[in-house]
């Protein structure tokens, strides 16, 4: 399978960058859970309604413990935490979570595998191959040229 990219020219006339070409990635489509679920149950003794029901509890979990200040670590996947963004106050008694914090936002960050050499890798990066997308892909990988190493 590849992960499929289009290329996008900068048309924004005042971008130190108008005119030059870009890879962007495509997504052909979305799996939700239901479909991750009836995958799972063909790989395992678990049935789709148990997977689901984990995955939606997970999803719960995981909510309370990032609302209450925690890491979530799932292994072989990755870790979450919550950030923040928000403005600078002048100084520290005109700071205000009201005034100054703009938003918030998850964060995750996939797990990494560190080689002998110390080259580091994320998980879900591992083998992944390129190619450039030509409208008449198949999401079961068919019509595939041969793939860019990125």
């Amino acid at each position: 399978m590849s992960v499929f990219y289009k290329l996008r020219q900068d048309k924004r006339e005042d971008s130190k960058t108008y005119g030059k070409w870009y890879a962007r990635t495509y997504m052909i489509e979305t799996v939700d859970t239901k479909m991750l679920s009836e995958r799972i149950q063909r790989n395992c003794t678990a049935k789709a309604s148990d997977v689901n029901a984990v995955l939606t509890e997970l999803v719960e979990v995981m909510r309370d413990e990032l609302q209450a200040s925690r890491r979530v670590k799932l292994d072989g996947f990755g870790s979450f935490k919550i950030g923040l963004s928000s403005k600078g106050a002048d100084n520290l008694k005109d700071f205000s979570v009201a005034k100054n914090v703009k938003s918030l936002h998850v964060l995750f960050m996939p797990e990494l595998h560190i080689s002998p050499d110390k080259t580091r890798t994320k998980t879900f990066l591992t083998g992944t191959v390129l190619k450039q997308y030509s409208g008449q892909d198949l999401p079961d990988g068919s019509n595939t040229p041969d793939p860019v190493n990125p």
